[in-house]
Parts: structure tokens; sequence; C-alpha cells
């Protein structure tokens, strides 16, 4: 009696199979989850790294062509402009109305500047030829101090009507009646470096060929 009791305990129960393995149990799972994606679940660290760009191009060479080449073409475009009076495209520190009224004023103006570079050249070939006379050496060198004081002086009272013409134009009328202007920062300096260059090769170029024609 005992003995029957013993072999039906350790008689397996039924519906239970004896060849249950837990790899092989959980194998449907795995089947289904490679059928579904076609590929095993990439790692995290693998999906950072396949997300990566490089910040720096792998060919350095073809990139700093590439930009050198885009450099240039806009230069030529903002040259291009300046020849042609576009100011669209001319560079940001020619754009505006006030600078536009400058150049046309330093343009129409005979300006001692725009005569320097010529005279100190031949100053400067003068104080060669002369270099062993001490006497004439020091004249010459005088006269050149001479020319720049004087150009200097020029450019200085061609600024102070033109600030007055300017306030004239874009001035605002205040409460006492006078009108007042803020020269934007640089004004000053734009225009006495183009009063000093050649009338020829300013740039943006002169809109009238002529000197003497003066803005509105």
């Amino acid at each position: 009696m005992f003995s029957r009791k013993r072999d039906l305990a350790e008689t397996p129960a039924a519906g239970a199979s004896d060849t249950t393995d837990p790899v092989t149990a959980d194998s449907p799972t795995e089947a289904a989850r490679l059928e579904g994606k076609g590929r095993p679940t990439p790692k995290r660290s693998e999906s950072e790294a396949r997300n990566k760009r490089p910040l720096v191009p792998d060919d350095r060479k073809a990139a700093r062509k590439a930009s050198k080449e885009k450099m240039r073409e806009a230069r030529n475009v903002e040259y291009r402009a300046m020849q042609n009076n576009d100011e669209r495209h001319m560079p940001v520190r020619d754009r505006g109305p006030v600078r536009r009224y400058v150049r046309e004023y330093v343009d129409a103006r005979w300006n001692l500047g725009e005569f320097f570079l010529p005279i100190a050249f031949v100053f400067i070939f003068l104080n060669i030829l002369v270099m062993q006379q001490q006497a004439l050496a020091m004249l010459v060198l005088l006269m050149l101090y001479a020319v720049v004081f004087i150009t200097l002086l020029d450019a200085v009272v061609m600024w102070q009507r033109l600030k007055r013409r300017l306030r004239d134009k874009f001035g605002t009328l205040g409460d006492d009646g006078k009108k007042t202007f803020d020269v934007p920062r640089g004004t000053m300096m734009y225009a006495v470096m183009r009063a000093f260059q050649i009338r020829r090769s300013r740039l943006p170029k002169p809109i009238h060929k002529k000197h003497g024609v003066w803005p509105e």
C-alpha cells in the first residue's frame, strides 16, 4: 500500500511533459522577435555610435577648397556690385542712404587728398636725388610735411561741410527748431579715406564721371 503511494508521488502529473527545456520554451518568443524585426535589437552604445557624425569632415583638403571657392565667389559678387553701384550686393559698410550721400559728396568735390599719393612719390624721388646735399634734402622734406598738413586741413574742412549737409538732409527737427543728427560711427573715416583715394580707383565707383555733380 505504502509502495503504491510512493510510486504515484514519483510519477509526473498528467499533462506535464518530462522534456521541458527552458531554452526551448523561450525559443518561440525569440523567433518571433527575430522574425518581426529581421535582426536583433542593437545595443544602445551601437545606436549612439551610428548616429554620431564627425565635427570635422574626413577630407579636410576638399572642405578647405570648397570654403575658399565660396568666399572667392562672394568677393566677386561684391566687386561686381561696387563696379555697377548695385547696393543690394555691396559690402555692409557701403550700404545705406548716408553712405551713398557721403560717396556722392566726396566724388563731387575736388579734394587735395586724391592728389596726395602722386605728389608724395614725386617728393620721395626728389629726396633720393638730393640725398647727398643735406640742405636741399631738408627743404624737400619740409615741403612734403607742408603738403601733408595742407591735405589734412582740406580733409577737415571737407568733413565739417559734409557733416552740416548730413544734418540738413537726414536730421530731425528738435523742439528748439534746429535739426539734430547723430552721425553713424565710422562715417568720418569713410569720407576721409575715400577723399584720399584717386578718383578712378574708388570703390564703389563714382556715379558721375566728372566733379561738380552734388547730391541733392
